[in-house]
């Protein structure tokens, strides 16, 4: 049951949100070949200040040793 936590600066549309989840739900499924009704998809919307001061020293560089990809920034 795979569950996709996703964090954005805000200012994204709906249709560009719902976009994003459509495809993040498709990729999954073809990689993990579970059904749709097995995943969800949440998206938070931050400021830039929240991004610089609370999601990219907090959630982002102090789990550093658990991404995958990590970011080509710094803040």
């Amino acid at each position: 049951m795979p569950h996709f936590q996703i964090k954005l600066l805000e200012g994204k549309s709906e249709k560009e949100k719902q976009e994003l989840t459509d495809e993040v739900v498709k990729v999954a499924q073809k990689i993990l070949g579970n059904g749709n009704e097995s995943f969800s998809v949440a998206i938070e919307e931050y400021s830039l200040h929240e991004w610089k001061n609370k999601v990219y020293p907090d959630e982002i560089m102090a789990n550093e040793e658990r991404l995958y990809k990590k970011p080509g920034y710094k803040m």
